[in-house]
């Protein structure tokens, strides 16, 4: 794609861990020139404890393991590398001067971070008054939880979504995922966007916040609507409130899985004539209210007739009869699933001397063309010489002195 609609579009992307970076990715796949700009320990130190191990490209930390962290490069992609010590008068003068040049800046600190800093949105905007700085604070910039520290798996429950997962009331589940993240991420893209549009028309920049706890809040607005109209809306594991069978069911092999859905007497009827056994001969689920009533044991039976048959052969048999089922893909199957593949949505990129790894492409195309996904994760300051020099049109002295005064580096401390 020649022109990506985000070309020429610069970012400073102060954010960290996952619901900021994955947002950020966005908009660099999308063609923006996005700058990282780390801390010298926003990658943890040099030497890497022995109890903090984690994933690494190419399953070892090897001698540079701030620069293979498996989840950095799965979310950071598409950018330019820089690491700033915004604790030294130099560093906030430099990243003021970055400011000056950019479009957006985006951070997912604590509340009063970038504040404490003497980097808050008054001192952003005195820089550039176009500038559009979007924040993204666990639970706000005010309110009681604002102080709260905001790791995903705790933010999750506060939104009510811990409360709809499970079997039962007796198991309240938590998705072991920080969904809210992707929630959030997926979210600050659209602000971003919706920013620098309003900045077209106004010609100014402007303060955008978003909470990651609001915008988990956001998703599930049935439920509390349920609530409000006198139901009691509680956990049913796979099961659907209104109709069955609505479920998860046992496949051939080691924990394969099929789901299955009949939301109306069509999808039923299609799935009656595939299962085609005795226990369908006598009317007890030929309407709708009887399978809904043994909607227990109807899941029972049906699982005795998905559990010796391939998961990926049956979902594609009932999807051609007219009922809506698919496989449960495992990290396996959705790294080999053929559409993905033809698709060619997953970004092959590999580290030097390493084979390449399969990372998420990006679900947006313009056009119908081919979607671009551009650099990869840059390695820790990789780009601190490059970007002053395009930014601001620095000196190799300047720079030089910047490196020798302990402002940019290029490896973290320890």
């Amino acid at each position: 794609m020649s022109q990506r609609p985000l070309q020429g579009v610069r970012i400073l992307d102060l954010t960290h861990v996952w619901a900021g970076p994955l947002g950020i990715r966005l908009l660099a796949d999308l063609g923006a020139d996005v700058v990282k700009v780390e801390a010298p320990l926003a990658r943890g130190p040099a030497v890497i404890p022995p109890a903090g191990a984690g994933l690494f490209v190419g399953g070892e930390p090897a001698l540079d393991p701030w620069n293979r962290q498996a989840l950095f490069i799965k979310l950071n992609r598409g950018r330019r590398g820089m690491c700033i010590d915004l604790k030294s008068q130099d560093g906030k003068e430099l990243l003021l001067a970055l400011v000056c040049k950019a479009d957006v800046i985006t951070e997912n600190f604590s509340a009063r971070a970038m504040i404490d800093l003497g980097l808050g949105y008054d001192v952003l905007s005195a820089a550039n008054p176009q500038i559009i700085y979007v924040t993204m604070p666990g639970y706000g910039s005010d309110g009681p939880y604002s102080n709260l520290a905001a790791f995903g798996p705790s933010v999750e429950p506060m939104t009510g979504l811990g409360a709809m997962l499970g079997y039962s009331k007796a198991e309240p589940r938590n998705s072991a995922m920080a969904l809210i993240d992707a929630v959030a991420g997926v979210s600050a893209a659209s602000a971003m966007v919706t920013a620098l549009n309003r900045r077209q028309s106004t010609g100014r920049g402007s303060r955008v916040e978003l909470s990651l706890h609001e915008a988990g809040v956001s998703f599930f607005g049935d439920f509390l609507v349920a609530e409000q109209l006198g139901s009691q809306p509680e956990p049913s594991g796979n099961a659907h409130p209104c109709y069955a069978p609505h479920g998860v069911y046992p496949a051939q092999g080691a924990d394969n899985w099929l789901a299955i859905a009949c939301p109306d007497d069509a999808a039923w009827s299609a799935l009656r004539r595939e299962i085609d056994e005795d226990w369908l001969r006598d009317g007890q689920f030929d309407l709708a209210e009887q399978r809904f009533a043994q909607r227990s044991r109807l899941d029972e039976l049906l699982a005795t007739w998905t559990h010796d048959q391939n998961k990926h052969a049956l979902a594609a048999r009932l999807q051609r009869a007219g009922v809506p089922a698919g496989a449960v893909n495992t990290a396996p199957d959705m790294l080999q699933d053929e559409h993905l593949l033809h698709r060619g949505y997953w970004v092959d990129q590999a580290l030097a001397n390493q084979p390449a790894v399969r990372y998420p492409g990006i679900a947006i195309r313009f056009n119908q063309q081919e979607s671009v996904h551009g650099r990869p994760a840059p390695k820790f300051g990789e780009h601190n010489r490059e970007v002053l020099q395009d930014w601001l049109d620095a000196s190799d002295a300047r720079v030089n002195e910047l490196i020798a005064g302990g402002v940019l580096l290029d490896r973290p401390p320890g």
